[in-house]
């Protein structure tokens, strides 16, 4: 093997382990590995731009501002409502009635919406419909989201990860996938796992107390709190005062002369008569009456509540963001977000201590209380894999552009499936459509898009292609050959399955797709097999993220509201996963057939 095969595989290990890490996040890693991949001459530049022209994140962009109309609109509002109409026993478990009612339509949407959009959506109602009827968020979002997942692999559209696999294959000079391509393979896998889901579901489903419950505490105890007239306070900074790092406690806002001042920094200096709202621990708010200067205020005059100016939210930490690794001190979260944190939940339980000194992780979820524009400002920063309020009320939709949204996605997929246009070009006309008609506004649909998945995407062409140029690819593909020859063409399909599957749950799943592709091709190249079963491996592996939190954003999302541990994704996953390895292993050379023709 060549000194680049060579290198080029330390440089896949070494991203590997950077995105399992979740220390860097993965656009950075990404481009970081090109670039490396560029100054040491193993791919040109050409090869590594090769990315920004290729059909997929444009296609992928068209799609968000499409799927940011369906959520801007309420398109998928009343759908989600209706699934959740019944009310049952409370304390009970999940009926598989009730799973049947939920996972198998939201299943067949995410065929046509994307994965992300369509659980951040879904699950947050999900879990305020559960906690309103007595019942745990952690017993349905966890078989949600595997739902979603299995449905994704119906069509071309159903996941970034076809829409990239659809784009290597054209950068391949090969035929793009058609919209049902997938669904030989995808729906009978999809079934499969559906069925699981709904049949073991309520055994599987773990038992776990949801942020909610952890934070009933830090929404009901706030007090507030009047300087005194001749204080020793009076003229200090909060910092001198000793109100800014508390432990169990926080200073959310300051009402000086009836205007109130949220998101209080250090400087701010302390009149006579300022109103402080403490917000935290019972026990500890208790401890502020111990402090010399400060009073009890004569009436209660702070409300936090749906429709008024100060409101609670739920903001999961996203993979990507840059809060991962660092604190809330050293972020400036309160002056970034103009919000202020009151709790933070972690695998089940509330973090304790200084809040802002704790180093925060991809699936914290942050009890922020903030104006009710922070879902606006903390959506456009990227940081977060969700953002939502506790009681799962949603901003206002534009409800009267959803019937037109509707129509808009129906035409996208008659023009496709017909074949009158490509899935990009119909993609981009379904996009402007939506701007047009005024489903979505201009600032809201370049919010949509997912710049960091964008540039993830656009990057990973050029570890594809130096995968593929090096000759690690190949070398890679005899290893497996050799390995696996003597269980015959299925035994050799099975291996690039579930190196995919593997790959993915450690990395996200269009990492996984992008590595695992040029193997793919020159092992069907070396093992004189037909090249279409083992991509449909590839594609049916990238997106089995089941057994850890991190393979996936829609993991996360649910990870954090549900307060699932990383022992319930291996828990509730694995049995799902082995079903969809065993049909995927049927269906594909039934679909397929693996022998070159």
């Amino acid at each position: 093997m060549a000194w680049q095969a060579w290198f080029t595989l330390a440089v896949v290990i070494g991203l590997i382990a950077v995105l399992a890490s979740e220390r860097v996040s993965a656009p950075v890693a990404i481009i970081g590995a090109v670039a490396v991949l560029v100054a040491t001459g193993v791919i040109g530049t050409s090869a590594a731009l090769s990315g920004f022209s290729n059909e997929a994140p444009l296609t992928i962009a068209a799609l968000y501002v499409v799927t940011g109309a369906v959520e801007a609109t309420g398109a998928l509002e009343g759908f989600t409502v209706r699934l959740l109409h019944a009310t049952p026993p409370r304390d009970a478990r999940p009926s598989r009635g009730e799973l049947t009612r939920l996972l198998a339509p939201i299943a067949a949407l995410s065929a046509f919406i994307y994965n992300t959009p369509l659980t951040a959506v879904s699950a947050p109602a999900t879990a305020a419909w559960a906690t309103r009827t007595g019942r745990r968020p952690s017993w349905y979002l966890l078989l949600l989201n595997l739902a979603i997942l299995a449905g994704g692999l119906v069509t071309a559209i159903g996941t970034t990860t076809n829409v990239v696999i659809s784009g290597l294959l054209v950068a391949s000079h090969r035929h793009p996938l058609a919209l049902f391509e997938p669904a030989w393979v995808g729906l009978p896998v999809c079934l499969a796992v559906v069925a699981a889901l709904v049949l073991l579901g309520p055994w599987l489903a773990p038992d776990r107390r949801p942020p909610t419950e952890d934070f009933a505490d830090a929404r009901e105890f706030t007090v507030e709190m009047t300087v005194s007239s001749g204080a020793d306070l009076a003229g200090k900074t909060v910092a001198e005062a000793g109100l800014r790092n508390l432990e169990g406690v926080f200073l959310v806002e300051v009402s000086h002369h009836g205007t109130a001042v949220a998101a209080v920094g250090p400087d701010y200096q302390l009149s006579a008569g300022d109103r402080l709202v403490f917000s935290g621990n019972v026990s500890r708010v208790v401890d502020l009456h111990r402090i010399s200067g400060l009073v009890p205020a004569a009436a209660r005059q702070f409300e936090v509540g749906p429709g008024g100016h100060r409101q609670f939210f739920e903001a999961v930490i996203s993979p990507d963001s840059d809060l991962a690794g660092s604190t809330l001190k050293a972020v400036g979260f309160r002056s970034r977000f103009d919000a202020a944190v009151v709790a933070i939940h972690r695998a089940g339980e509330n973090l304790q201590g200084k809040l802002g000194e704790q180093s925060l992780r991809p699936g914290d979820v942050l009890l922020v209380l903030a104006d009710r524009d922070f879902k606006g400002r903390a959506t456009q920063s990227r940081q977060f894999a969700l953002v939502a309020q506790p009681d799962g009320a949603p901003a206002p939709p534009r409800r009267e552009k959803a019937a037109i949204v509707i129509l808009i996605i129906a035409g996208f997929l008659i023009a496709v499936v017909s074949g009158l246009l490509s899935v990009l070009v119909a993609a981009f006309f379904a996009a402007i459509l939506c701007v047009l008609t005024g489903a979505i506004r201009t600032w809201e649909a370049r919010d949509s898009i997912n710049l960091n998945v964008l540039v993830f995407v656009c990057g990973s062409f050029g570890i594809g292609t130096a995968i593929a140029q090096s000759g690690l690819a190949g070398h890679l593909a005899s290893l497996l050959i050799a390995r696996l020859h003597e269980f015959g063409p299925v035994g050799i399909l099975a291996g690039v399955l579930l190196a995919t599957i593997v790959i993915t749950q450690l990395v996200t799943n269009n990492a996984a797709a992008v590595l695992m592709f040029p193997i793919a091709l020159a092992t069907a190249g070396q093992g004189h097999l037909a090249e279409l079963p083992l991509v449909m491996a590839v594609l049916v592996g990238a997106s089995a993220s089941y057994l850890t939190p991190i393979g996936y954003q829609t993991n996360m999302i649910v990870y954090g509201l549900g307060g699932y541990r990383w022992s319930d994704f291996l828990r509730t996953g694995l049995v799902p996963l082995l079903l969809l390895v065993v049909v995927a292993l049927v269906v594909i050379p039934l679909a397929y057939p693996l022998p070159a023709p």
